[in-house]
C-alpha cells in the first residue's frame, strides 16, 4: 500500500510534465486514460471522501476530453486538486481539529492550548493559498500556452508550496510554537 501511495503522489507531481509532453505527441483522448488511471489510483490508496469525489470529477474531465479530443479538460486537473485541498482545509476550520493541528500533533501530541489559534491561522493561510494557486492554474489552463501551463503547474506551483512551508517554519518561532 505504501508503494501505491508513493506512486499516486509521484503521478500527481509529474502530471503537468506528462500532459505537456503527451499533448505534443498524442491525441488528448488517449492521454485522458492516464488521468483516469491516476485519479482512480489516488482514490483507491486514500479512500477519503474528498479523493473519491475528486476521482469522480476527474472522470468527468476524462469523458469531456475523450468526447471532444481536447486537451483543456486535462489541463483543468490541477484546478481540481487545489479545490479538493481547499475543501479539506476549509472543512477542518468548521469541524476542528484543523488539518494543520492534526499534522502538528503528529510531532507534538501534547500541544499547548494557546497553539490552536495560531494553527487555525496557518490553516486559513493554506486555504488562501489553494484559492490563489487554483486560480492561477485555471488561468494558465484557459489562457496560457501548454508550455506555460506546464511550467506553472509542474514547477512554479511546487516552488510556491515549498515557500509556504518554509515561510511558516520561519514565522512559527515568533508565535512561541
Amino acid at each position: 500500500m505504501r508503494a501505491a501511495k508513493a506512486l499516486a503522489w509521484l503521478a500527481t507531481l509529474l502530471y503537468p510534465l506528462a500532459i505537456w509532453l503527451g499533448l505534443a505527441h498524442f491525441e488528448p483522448r488517449w492521454l485522458a486514460l492516464g488521468l483516469l488511471a491516476m485519479a482512480l489510483l489516488r482514490a483507491a490508496v486514500s479512500r477519503e471522501a474528498v479523493w473519491l469525489a475528486a476521482a469522480a470529477c476527474a472522470g468527468g474531465l476524462v469523458v469531456a476530453s475523450m468526447l471532444s479530443n481536447d486537451g483543456l479538460p486535462l489541463k483543468l486537473y490541477p484546478v481540481l486538486v487545489n479545490a479538493a485541498f481547499l475543501v479539506v482545509f476549509a472543512t477542518s476550520l468548521r469541524r476542528p481539529p484543523t488539518v494543520i493541528e492534526r499534522l502538528a500533533r503528529l510531532q507534538h501530541p501534547d500541544l499547548p492550548p494557546d497553539a490552536i489559534p495560531y494553527l487555525r491561522q496557518v490553516t486559513k493561510a493554506w486555504c488562501a493559498f489553494f484559492v490563489f494557486n487554483g486560480g492561477v492554474a485555471l488561468y494558465t489552463a484557459l489562457h496560457a500556452s501548454d508550455a506555460a501551463w506546464a511550467l506553472y503547474n509542474g514547477l512554479i506551483a511546487y516552488g510556491l508550496i515549498a515557500a509556504m512551508f518554509l515561510g511558516e517554519r520561519l514565522v512559527r518561532p515568533r508565535h512561541g510554537h
